[in-house]
C-alpha cells in the first residue's frame, strides 16, 4: 500500500466531510436517547462504506472510456457549478 496517497486520500475525505449534512444528520440521530450510539455508528458507518464503494465502481468505469485528465476537469466543472448553485440559493 502507498501510505502518502492513502493519507492524501484520507485528508481529503476528512476534511470534506467535517461539518457537512452527514455528519450532522449522524449527530442528530446519536442525540436521541431511544437509540443506541453503537446502532448509530454502523449504520452510518455502512452508509458510507456503500456510498464510497458506488464513487470508486463509478470512477473506475468512467475511466475506462475517458481520459483521466477530461475527468478531472468534468470533475472542477462540476464543483463550480455546484458552488453557484448554493451562492445564488443563499
Amino acid at each position: 500500500m502507498d501510505w502518502k496517497i492513502f493519507l492524501t486520500i484520507f485528508g481529503a475525505v476528512f476534511i470534506a466531510e467535517l461539518g457537512d449534512k452527514t455528519q450532522l444528520a449522524t449527530m442528530l440521530f446519536a442525540a436521541d436517547k431511544e437509540v443506541s450510539r453503537y446502532t448509530v455508528f454502523f449504520a452510518a458507518s455502512a452508509a458510507l462504506i456503500v456510498a464510497t464503494a458506488i464513487g470508486v465502481l463509478a470512477g473506475s468505469l468512467l475511466s475506462e472510456y475517458i481520459d483521466e485528465k477530461y475527468l478531472h476537469y468534468i470533475a472542477g466543472v462540476g464543483f463550480i457549478v455546484i458552488g453557484c448553485f448554493t451562492i445564488y440559493q443563499a
